[in-house]
């Protein structure tokens, strides 16, 4: 491969060249919101930073404000423009389509307009991602105040690396069909999210189907009774969470900022998902000293129930604990020690089942402060099937987290491909002539698209 000079963004093929952002695009910043403009008579939607994602843009909530009719002649977006964010995430930048008639934008937004054909806007975006997000290329080129931003002035003095034309096309068109398959990835997501929610919701309503009875397995498609916590089948026998299972209050210390790796692992709310996942992107330590300490040692099949919380959408997320490793949990974490395995997962789906329902959000014994207090869990109603119904339920939902599992870790995969090929082709370090990405394209072809 025959590299050009190096510069001062990294060095390229002799093939591309390096020029200033607005040599190639127009800048312009959106209107500034402030309390005059929430009068008039001419309100308009208008485009955030919240609005702005890396590659796409979330239109599902917009605010309004009043605009002129030369403000509007000014700020109207046409498709093609990029839509830089100037703080937050800072040069996060999606592209306008269309989508939306009379959509403008406001301040904190830096609109880039392309000037003539000498590039690819969806090549810019890429390379926009990946020099903020992944290589850091402009480090220290955003104006540093109390909160970080790219001025309209920095945005336009950034250098880009501009590759022949359609090769930029090219990169653009493979990176597109990579977002393309996580983007499908993400809605057969959210779609088996769904169908699961759904069959938990049946489950725990209706319980196991007529057709399903078997000699000796207890009772199926029966009537339902109203209970605090809904209708359920008849037969089902209430009994206090406490009866299930041994519920322990984990350790109360200061881990937030207790990162180094000294010590336990400690599970905070924050390592727990609310479809009941364990997260260990960001994971906190404890020196365990004491008996008690030790006593709240993790082991498999443990439950780990979010009893308080700062949001109350948060209270009774529970996770089911299957780490290798030593962890314990800290005090917002109650540890519900099942009596047996078939009975923990019961209650792990229960327990979801409760939070999906708004169970928790509705109960009396609820605080304002968002939280339970180990009696009120210690006391929350369980129906318990008989254990032979009880196995097929865990089963049906077993299968359909596995399905879920699969379709997520597809998805990051395709994820990983994304960034790696983002980074190599926006480096030269791979070419795109050389790649062959049939297979992305047989895998989003309608063709290839199952049931969840």
């Amino acid at each position: 491969m025959s590299f050009g000079l190096q510069t001062e963004i990294g060095q390229f093929p002799k093939s591309w060249r390096v020029d200033r952002f607005d040599s190639l695009f127009s800048v312009q910043q959106g209107k500034q919101v402030a309390r005059k403009t929430r009068v008039g008579d001419n309100q308009r939607p208008f485009l955030r930073t919240k609005n702005v994602f890396w590659g796409k843009l979330d239109l599902s909530d917009l605010d309004t404000m009043n605009f002129t009719r030369a403000e509007e002649y000014r700020m109207t977006l046409v498709p093609g423009d990029l839509l830089i964010c100037e703080g937050g995430d800072i040069g996060r930048t999606a592209i306008w389509n269309g989508e939306l008639a009379n959509c403008y934008y406001q301040n904190h937004l830096h609109r880039a307009r392309l000037k003539n054909g000498g590039a690819d806007p969806r090549f810019v975006l890429f390379w926009l991602w990946y020099a903020f997000e992944i290589g850091s290329v402009y480090f220290g080129r955003g104006n540093v105040t109390t909160i970080p931003n790219l001025s309209q002035s920095k945005l336009c003095e950034l250098p880009i690396p501009i590759p022949p034309l359609p090769e930029q096309r090219k990169i653009a068109s493979v990176l597109s069909l990579v977002q393309r398959a996580i983007e499908q990835q993400e809605r057969l997501i959210a779609l088996t999210q769904e169908l699961k929610k759904s069959l938990m919701h049946k489950l725990f309503t209706e319980g196991l189907p007529a057709c399903r009875e078997a000699s000796g397995a207890g009772r199926r498609g029966e009537r339902q009774k109203q209970t605090e916590i809904g209708p359920v089948p008849e037969s089902w026998a209430l009994v206090p969470l406490e009866k299930t299972g041994e519920v322990v209050y984990g350790i109360q210390a200061a881990v937030a900022s207790n990162l180094k790796p000294v010590g336990t692992k400690i599970l905070t709310n924050k390592n727990i998902s609310l479809d009941g996942r364990i997260n260990l992107d960001s994971v906190n330590y404890f020196v365990l000293k004491t008996d008690r300490h030790h006593a709240t040692l993790l082991k498999k099949g443990d439950l780990l129930f979010n009893w308080r919380s700062g949001s109350k959408e948060h209270v009774g997320k529970t996770a089911y604990f299957d780490l290798d490793g030593e962890y314990t949990h800290s005090s917002f974490i109650l540890r519900i020690r099942p009596s047996d395995e078939v009975t923990g997962k019961y209650l792990f789906y229960y327990l979801a089942f409760l939070r999906e329902s708004h169970y928790f959000m509705k109960s009396q014994t609820f605080a304002v402060n968002a939280k339970f207090n180990k009696s009120a869990v210690n006391a929350l109603p369980v129906y318990l099937p008989e254990s032979d119904e009880r196995r097929e339920i865990v089963e049906s939902l077993d299968v359909a987290g596995a399905k879920l599992g699969l379709v997520r870790t597809k998805r990051d995969l395709l994820s990983d491909l994304f960034r790696t090929l983002l980074h190599q082709l926006m480096t030269a370090q791979i070419r795109v002539h050389d790649l062959d990405l049939s297979f992305l394209e047989e895998a989003i072809s309608p063709q290839s698209q199952g049931d969840p």
